[in-house]
């Protein structure tokens, strides 16, 4: 935990070692995947388009690649767009981190190694998520815009190993709150020898 960074903004933390009641990071972490996930699916599902359309008038649900591309380019577009402040709260969040520093995690990492990897990670994937949008973004307005598939296989395929490293990199996110119990106020009670149960009952939970 940066002490002096504490100080020189004058926080007061909670229980979960944060500022506010809940972290910030994780819930931006969900946005940012589900856009993403989703934006890619259906850049899938417009070119698979050909293939889908029996099942789809068997259903009688009308659609059209070209509907199906444009809620490809937008998610991924917000995806972009709030992968800034994912990260930008993340490090908020992992400077005041106080994590347990004798146990492991479930890959056998210690609790520094794993920030590091996630840190890093996360700037990489930023980096990684930005290029997409752009590459994505020019096969839209340039370099496929009268294509009736608008977007390379190549590209679906490079979406294919993002959800790849967005499982790997989400799954050291997850062990430094469950493993490690980072920003998590039941176990930083324990952790103090303060009884969680008698806090949820005075309210007293920040």
């Amino acid at each position: 935990m940066n002490v002096l960074l504490i100080e020189q903004l004058g926080l007061k933390l909670g229980e979960n070692r944060l500022p506010y009641p809940i972290p910030i990071h994780p819930n931006l972490v969900h946005l940012t995947l589900g856009l993403f996930i989703i934006g890619i699916a259906f850049d899938f599902a417009g070119t698979l388009f050909p293939l889908e359309k029996p099942i789809l008038k068997l259903f009688s649900i009308e659609a059209n690649p070209s509907g199906l591309f444009d809620a490809g380019w937008f998610n991924t577009l917000a995806a972009a767009f709030i992968t800034f402040f994912t990260v930008a709260a993340g490090f908020f969040e992992l400077v005041l981190a106080n994590p347990a520093v004798t146990t492991k995690s479930d890959w056998g990492l210690p609790v520094e190694t794993t920030m590091l990897l996630h840190g890093l990670g996360g700037i990489l994937l930023l980096m990684a998520i930005v290029l997409i949008t752009v590459w994505r973004g020019l096969q839209r307005y340039r370099w496929r815009k009268n294509s009736s598939k608008q977007v390379h296989w190549s590209y679906l395929m490079v979406g294919i190993i993002m959800y790849i490293l967005l499982f790997i990199h989400g799954t050291l996110g997850a062990q430094l709150g469950d493993d490690f119990g980072l920003h998590n106020t039941a176990t930083h009670l324990v952790q103090t020898g303060k009884n969680p149960n008698e806090f949820l009952k005075s309210g007293l939970v920040n």
